[in-house]
């Protein structure tokens, strides 16, 4: 039977709906698919432990001696790398002439190369020469009415250790020897040198004390001072009225040893604040080292001699990260995958088994360029490391390509 009009009209209805839902169906599924959010992919990184293990450094014995006291830092390392003996303050003779010397030139300052301005001997001065000589401190001959640099009469009180002289620049620089005892004693306050007190300008008698870890401050400011750091590595030098005066300090120009100053007196025995230049991993390292109360200055230096030998083998240039060194991954749903890798080399000087610890981070991707930085790992240097305690930014950066999700990718993956 031929269908009526009605029933022709009525399926080509339902032809016409069906196709205009299944394309209404297949628009809203394209339009989802197309422009609903896909995850970004997060890294997938090593652990901390897996990124520390190589790090970890062994330590080394330092060869201090089995007498008296001591401390040794260095150059750009904050504070003490190792010590011995006892720490509490102790008297230190002729090295209390260091802070003298600091303390003048902060009053009078003098920049390197220069003379300084002249300074006239007195009477006053040839008296403090014979009160020195009275007292059986150090001394060094006194004319009235020679003329002195101030650099050389810094080179008089550092160099033969000259008690006198050491009076006469406090007194020419302050006015009085009282006048400079309250100068030095608001400078070691400054400096939070809370172990140290002088009360004279030489360091005579027992009652000029420190403590090792504060001349060990005290040498690095003495050695990041151009002048000072000139004239305490002079094996000699020619004054007036007094002629050639020769470095009490036996080390120098041995064993990579710059300066600085020897103390004696019967208080103290034999003192050494000494500095050198000592060679680590390929590299030039200065310490700042000082020995106190030892029975005399053939024995002091040899045990110097010994534990300036065994320090070199207490630093380590340890490795961070080496470019293009793998830390981690990338994998999308779409299927791209890259590598997290170290962009750039990181390495720091570190004494002993200074602890490094790190944190790695990375952003969650959704495209990326081969070279684009993605993270970081930040290492937490502790306090015997180059530069003092600190944190070590190593960019990250991935190795290859990273596409964005495709239309294609989408519409096939609901």
């Amino acid at each position: 039977m031929p269908l009526t009009r009605r029933q022709i009209y009525r399926r080509r209805r339902l032809a016409v709906f069906g196709v205009l839902a299944l394309l209404i169906g297949l628009f809203g599924y394209s339009a989802g698919a197309l422009l609903r959010p896909v995850p970004a992919a997060a890294a997938m990184l090593e652990s901390s432990d897996a990124l520390t293990t190589s790090l970890v450094q062994q330590t080394t014995p330092v060869a201090w001696p089995g007498f008296g006291r001591g401390a040794i830092g260095a150059v750009g390392f904050d504070g003490v790398l190792s010590s011995s003996g006892e720490q509490t303050p102790f008297p230190i003779a002729s090295i209390t002439k260091t802070i003298t010397s600091l303390v003048v030139l902060e009053a009078k300052p003098l920049a390197a190369g220069d003379q300084g301005p002249s300074i006239t001997l007195t009477d006053a001065d040839v008296g403090f020469y014979y009160d020195t000589i009275a007292e059986n401190g150090s001394a060094a001959p006194v004319v009235a009415g020679s003329v002195f640099t101030q650099r050389q009469m810094l080179e008089a009180l550092l160099l033969p250790s000259a008690n006198n002289y050491s009076i006469s620049l406090a007194v020419w620089a302050f006015g009085s020897v009282d006048a400079y005892l309250d100068a030095a004693r608001a400078w070691l306050d400054a400096r939070g040198l809370t172990g140290t007190t002088v009360t004279n300008t030489s360091g005579l008698g027992e009652t000029n004390v420190s403590t090792p870890s504060d001349l060990v401050t005290i040498g690095k400011l003495v050695l990041a001072d151009p002048v000072l750091s000139s004239i305490v590595k002079e094996p000699t030098a020619v004054l007036p009225a007094i002629g050639e005066v020769e470095n009490t300090n036996a080390l120098l120009g041995q064993y990579g040893v710059t300066g600085m100053k020897t103390g004696t007196d019967d208080a103290s025995g034999a003192c050494l604040l000494f500095s050198a230049d000592l060679q680590v991993e390929g590299r030039t390292v200065t310490v700042v080292g000082v020995i106190l109360g030892a029975d005399d200055h053939t024995v002091l230096n040899e045990a110097v001699v010994s534990l300036l030998q065994s320090v070199p083998a207490g630093f380590h240039q340890v490795q961070l990260a080496t470019a293009g060194q793998s830390v981690g991954s990338y994998s999308t749903a779409w299927d791209q995958a890259a590598k997290v890798v170290v962009a750039s080399d990181a390495s720091v000087l570190v004494w002993q088994d200074t602890p490094i610890t790190v944190e790695s981070r990375a952003r969650a991707i959704d495209a990326g360029a081969a070279g684009s930085t993605v993270g970081k790992l930040s290492y937490t240097v502790g306090a015997g490391a180059e530069g003092g305690a600190a944190t070590i930014d190593v960019p990250l950066a991935l190795d290859a390509d990273v596409a964005p999700v495709t239309p294609w990718w989408r519409l096939t993956n609901p």
